[in-house]
């Protein structure tokens, strides 16, 4: 018999708001003995622009977790204590690499009652982080949403936090209809996998827009040098100063270092449901599309077998990550697809989820160039005019960037220049992937199991960016320019920058 259709209800997921929470996320705290949380929460900027939240984190009294009930209370202390410690980590001229007891001890109980890393994930700045300016207004509409914690307080922080939020309202209706997709599959019934896959389309398409509208509110600047750096983990941050780690004191003196990955766009278990729902598969990093056996193919989307992806889905809400290693049991519309070539309908809605997904991918890509690969770029630029002091004062994901790490060669390059490159390209990210490529070879996984052949000649396409060359230098080919490798610590690792690709989030 085939595995049953996952009940939403059965994971804690909405039918109206996704994988946001379908009671909102609390403001406050309702039990006074929490209020020095608060405390700390609310004043949180003006304790880390004046450099004192170390002193008051270190003052506070270890609080228990036996007043937290209801799963929103649960939730509105993860997001306080996670907050708390990214700031106590990243607040300094150089990082900490010690938590106090009186956040580990509580933070990693709450972690483990939410089965979530004891850190600042996707969910605690963005899912659980948000409340609505008005009750009677969607959640899904960016004019109506407000972000409760915030690092630096800027409007540019809150919007970034946002546009996410509004995406994981304006995607969550799909949740419930690509169910209904595989249920019709399992039926026979083309008509309504038609519909269902057109309705999808239309939904993606929708999140694109919203995603485009992250340059109207947060400034790549600030956000690369300001906001950035406090959402750095402790995975693979030795060159923005923590080599090790991050200790979690909790009183029994044989605490060793923790490495765990910073929030991650990648968490979102909605992104992660397309690529279910949709059958595609993103192998590992530089592996080519191969033919498929039989055995892998029985009725259900193939298991994603990329440890980077794998390594996410630790990172997400327990019963949201079940989720979706459930859907991917029954997930059954790619092979229906292909079941039905002659069902022309069918076909290109489902070419049409597919373009939509990769059109996503895309805009991700081009944000990424502007946040990250720009400023970068720039910060490396101001930072040759500066004296070694200067540039070295402050240690944290930007300052990072601004050390001399790449190389650069002329145009008939060198063995070293390559064998330096070849180092740089193979980068290992938080689950042992090279991130630049994987971004790219993500976007392109995301076409490939289209069935019209004017669909795959469509999304295969390279495109071509006209005038990147020095006029000056002659059409020659890399006539007379130099190009250079830099290398940038990212928020869950380590990448190497190309020039139109990067990783605000690494995915």
């Amino acid at each position: 018999m085939l595995p049953p259709i996952p009940v939403l209800a059965d994971y804690g997921i909405s039918p109206t708001n996704g994988f946001l929470p379908e009671v909102l996320p609390l403001a406050r705290l309702p039990d006074p003995y929490y209020n020095k949380w608060e405390a700390v929460a609310a004043n949180l900027q003006a304790l880390i622009l004046s450099k004192r939240l170390r002193g008051v984190v270190d003052r506070l009294p270890m609080l228990s977790t036996i007043g937290l009930e209801h799963d929103a209370e649960w939730r509105r202390a993860y997001s306080l204590l996670s907050f708390m410690a990214h700031g106590y980590i990243w607040s300094g001229d150089s990082p900490s690499d010690r938590l106090p007891p009186a956040i580990a001890v509580p933070l990693l109980k709450i972690s483990q009652h939410l089965e979530v890393p004891p850190v600042a994930t996707y969910a605690a700045v963005c899912l659980w982080n948000f409340k609505p300016l008005f009750m009677d207004e969607d959640i899904d509409n960016l004019e109506n949403l407000a972000s409760l914690n915030t690092f630096t307080g800027s409007i540019d922080e809150s919007w970034f936090y946002l546009v996410s939020v509004a995406m994981e309202a304006r995607g969550a209706p799909t949740i419930a209809l690509m169910l209904t997709a595989i249920a019709a599959a399992r039926e026979n019934d083309a008509a309504t996998v038609t519909r269902c896959l057109g309705s999808f389309a239309e939904r993606v398409d929708d999140l694109t827009t919203l995603l485009q509208r992250m340059h109207e509110s947060c400034d790549p600047t600030i956000f690369y040098n300001r906001i950035r750096p406090f959402l750095a983990g402790s995975k693979n941050m030795a060159d923005a100063g923590l080599p090790h780690g991050v200790i979690y004191e909790d009183g029994t003196g044989t605490e060793t270092y923790r490495q765990y990955s910073g929030g991650s766009n990648a968490q979102s278990s909605l992104i992660q449901f397309f690529d279910v729902v949709l059958g595609i598969e993103h192998r590992p990093t530089g592996e080519k599309r191969g033919r498929t056996d039989g055995s892998e193919r029985e009725g259900h989307a193939p298991a994603p077998r990329h440890n980077f992806i794998m390594e996410m889905r630790r990172y997400m809400p327990g019963p949201h990550a079940r989720f979706l290693g459930d859907v991917q049991a029954v997930a059954n519309i790619r092979d229906f697809v292909e079941s039905n070539r002659t069902n022309r309908p069918l076909c290109i809605a489902y070419d049409a989820c597919l373009s939509m997904l990769r059109s996503l991918r895309d805009k991700h890509i081009a944000i990424v160039t502007r946040y990250i690969v720009v400023p970068s770029r720039e910060v490396r630029a101001r930072s040759r005019s500066r004296s070694p002091e200067v540039a070295r004062r402050k240690v944290n994901l930007a300052t990072a960037s601004r050390q001399p790490q790449g190389i650069a060669y002329d145009a008939r390059g060198s063995a070293l220049a390559k064998q330096e490159s070849d180092k740089r390209n193979n980068l290992k990210g938080t689950g042992g992937t090279a991130l630049i490529s994987f971004l790219k070879q993500a976007r392109d996984e995301t076409g490939e199991p289209a069935v019209e052949d004017w669909t795959r000649r469509f999304m295969s396409r390279q495109i071509r960016t006209e005038g990147q060359g020095d006029f000056f230098a002659g059409k020659e080919e890399g006539a007379g320019l130099v190009k250079e490798e830099v290398e940038v610590a990212g928020l869950a690792g380590t990448w190497t920058i190309d020039d139109d690709v990067g990783g605000i989030c690494n995915y």
